[in-house]
């Protein structure tokens, strides 16, 4: 028996439920992961923010919700043009994919630009992660989030350049859980009291 033929007759093992999600099952073991390790940090805020009530409400009144909710908007239709390159890489439209790829890349850079700034408005009023418990989870939080949509915009000008079903699908599921992390942030920090 000839190796092709030998590796033929191995049965598949599949990726069981993984196999029926667009993209790469490694991307989507990557978001399940990364959906755990939020909750984790999600379920110490609610944990410290009840020891410290008073604190985290004061604290709370000191950001700037209207920054957040741009961020939000930013940052949704961002996903929004993602799914759009998602539809058209199906169609076989490569150049309207990268178009999409494109502007959903510079909304994230669009979002990046306005954290940096409420980051800047926060420090230079001296609002640093030792200020009190509730900052240090404002600036954990946000700051694990922002490394992802850093990440996450790498990886969408990788796929601007290698264009394909696959990457297309596989970047744009870990793009959208960047979406779905602040979207739960987004009211946790600026807005829930």
């Amino acid at each position: 028996m000839n190796r092709n033929t030998a590796e033929q007759a191995l049965p598949n093992p599949g990726w069981g439920p993984l196999s029926g999600l667009p993209g790469n099952p490694l991307m989507w073991v990557l978001i399940l992961s990364e959906i755990v390790v939020f909750a984790a940090f999600f379920a110490m805020f609610a944990w410290m923010r009840a020891e410290e009530r008073a604190v985290f409400d004061a604290s709370q009144l000191m950001l700037d919700p209207v920054m957040g909710g741009i961020n939000t908007m930013v940052l949704l239709s961002s996903g929004l043009f993602a799914a759009f390159a998602v539809k058209d890489v199906i169609r076989g439209d490569v150049r309207q994919t990268r178009i999409w790829l494109g502007l959903a890349l510079l909304l994230g850079l669009v979002f990046c630009g306005v954290k940096l700034v409420e980051y800047a408005a926060k420090i230079d009023a001296g609002l640093t992660p030792e200020s009190n418990t509730f900052f240090a989870f404002y600036y954990l939080l946000t700051g694990f989030h922002f490394a992802h949509v850093i990440f996450g915009l790498i990886l969408l000008g990788l796929v601007m350049w290698r264009t394909s079903r696959a990457n297309v699908e596989t970047v744009t599921a870990f793009w959208h859980m960047v979406d779905l992390i602040w979207i739960v942030l987004y009211p946790l920090l600026y807005l829930l009291r």
